[in-house]
């Protein structure tokens, strides 16, 4: 078991690195758009493989193993050619760009559907999941569609009705110049062509003034804090070693350990929580709820772009609110145990969780550098494991001790066979979890704490950033 899951944590860690590097590298205008979008996919799959499970053989639980075994092995193999062979990465003419945001458009209004779909609809019998899984398929094909209908849109554009465009539509939620970070924020020597910066060609006596711009005459430690060593501009290469020593990633490595991280720990142990609450039976439809929500979660991630134009926040301010609702969940969970706060709190604890996972590529990007987030996206995501040990190893310690009778918990005794002494003690009641609550909502407002200060101190570089947007944009 410890092999298996061994393998399955780096094949995760390849995975998702291969996807990162190439949304940043093949869609630069469109970056936050194709990892949000990325990433939903990947929270969605345990909705779609218990589906899967309960539409062939319901009552065999080593299928759902299987399923897990064989189908990213074919996925990856269909993958290998496309990813191959791909075009040379020459900068995109403006039609193509707006194509692009079409095509985007498209596949977000898709995996609403498909997020709705699977949340909404359970299945009673074998027959009903059978017919939802194929209808599940359908939807997770139906992309491949798109090619067709960009071809398609062309050809009524060029013959039927010439005028249609969609320039200065409401739909087009992104200008081709905005989300180009890597081009207009990676060298300080052409931020002044860009109309980025000041007069000054030099790196270090542009981000000089930008800091005591910002910076004020109050001398208070908090100030102090928010001030010291903080980012004057986006899109700045980080390499590992000058990574490790900057206060904003420890803010950022802080927040995504005391956030997202402990969200995937409670999603780890809902079957045994929903066990020692009495709802056993709803076990499958709460991980369906926590994979759903934390899918729309990672949607909701793109949301900075898609309104970008009528409502402006940094990044790193939207992460803060994402934040806010775990530790509400977590001290709900705590004060009642029945069945619809438990279904609340797990959802809202996806809906948290899902928007930090695919949020965080774009702002490790952002902040420290989009040509070294292979690296440093996995020097972040260390916490995971160590999170998961830690608050794994708390659960446990709360569990057994209210499981062998020290606290009010109620024990029973499941038999494991084998006469070797395999009996395991079941703890059945709200005291069960209850403390690991408490402490899962104190940290997670540790975290919320730490992302509201990481803000606070890029808030300038975001800001710095959109009012030279959008006077390069007068300008032009």
């Amino acid at each position: 078991m410890f092999l298996l899951c061994l393998l399955a944590g780096c094949s995760i860690c390849w995975f998702n690195t291969v996807c990162f590097v190439l949304c940043i590298r093949n869609f630069p205008s469109n970056r936050p758009l194709a990892l949000a979008l990325t990433v939903s996919f990947n929270g969605v799959s345990a909705a779609l493989y218990t589906l899967a499970a309960k539409a062939i053989n319901p009552s065999s639980p080593s299928l759902y193993l299987l399923l897990n075994s064989f189908i990213p092995l074919i996925t990856s193999i269909v993958s290998l050619v496309p990813i191959l062979r791909q075009p040379p990465l020459d900068p995109l003419p403006s039609e193509a760009v707006r194509r692009d945001q079409f095509i985007f458009l498209i596949l977000n209004f898709l995996a609403v559907i498909t997020g709705m779909y699977l949340l909404l609809l359970h299945s009673k019998d074998l027959d009903t999941a059978r017919i939802l899984f194929a209808g599940a398929i359908f939807l997770l094909l139906l992309p491949l569609g798109i090619p067709g209908i960009i071809y398609a849109r062309k050809w009524f554009h060029r013959t039927i009705y010439s005028s249609f465009t969609l320039e200065g539509s409401g739909f087009i939620l992104i200008d081709d110049e905005d989300l180009e970070l890597h081009k207009e924020l990676i060298s300080r020597h052409n931020s002044v062509a860009n109309g980025l910066g000041n007069n000054s060609a030099d790196g270090d006596d542009l981000t000089k003034p930008l800091l005591k711009q910002d910076s004020g005459s109050n001398g208070s430690c908090c100030n102090g804090i928010i001030e010291k060593d903080k980012l004057a501009m986006l899109g700045e290469e980080h390499k590992a070693k000058i990574l490790v020593r900057r206060l904003d990633f420890w803010l950022y490595y802080l927040a995504y350990f005391c956030g997202g991280t402990i969200g995937l720990v409670y999603s780890n142990n809902l079957g045994q929580i929903s066990q020692s609450l009495g709802y056993g039976s709803s076990t499958s439809i709460l991980v369906s709820v926590y994979s759903s929500f934390s899918f729309f979660g990672r949607l909701l991630s793109a949301a900075p772009d898609f309104m970008r134009r009528k409502f402006y926040f940094a990044r790193t301010g939207w992460l803060a609110l994402a934040l806010l609702p775990t530790p509400i969940a977590f001290f709900l969970l705590a004060a009642t145990g029945s069945s619809l706060p438990l279904h609340i709190g797990t959802a809202l604890i996806g809906l948290s969780s899902g928007f930090i996972f695919a949020a965080a590529v774009s702002i490790t990007s952002e902040l420290f550098g989009p040509y070294s987030v292979g690296v440093n996206h996995n020097i972040l995501i260390t916490n995971i494991p160590v999170g998961s040990l830690l608050y794994g190893l708390l659960a446990a310690i709360v569990y057994d001790a209210n499981a062998g009778g020290s606290g009010s918990g109620l024990a029973a005794a499941v038999g494991g066979g084998g006469g070797f002494g395999t009996d395991s003690v079941v703890c059945m009641g709200r005291k069960c979890y209850f403390t690991t609550f408490v402490w899962w909502g104190c940290i997670s407002v540790l975290g919320l704490a730490s992302s509201v200060l990481l803000f606070l101190r890029t808030r300038f570089a975001y800001d710095h950033f959109e009012q030279n947007r959008i006077s390069s944009t007068l300008d032009d």
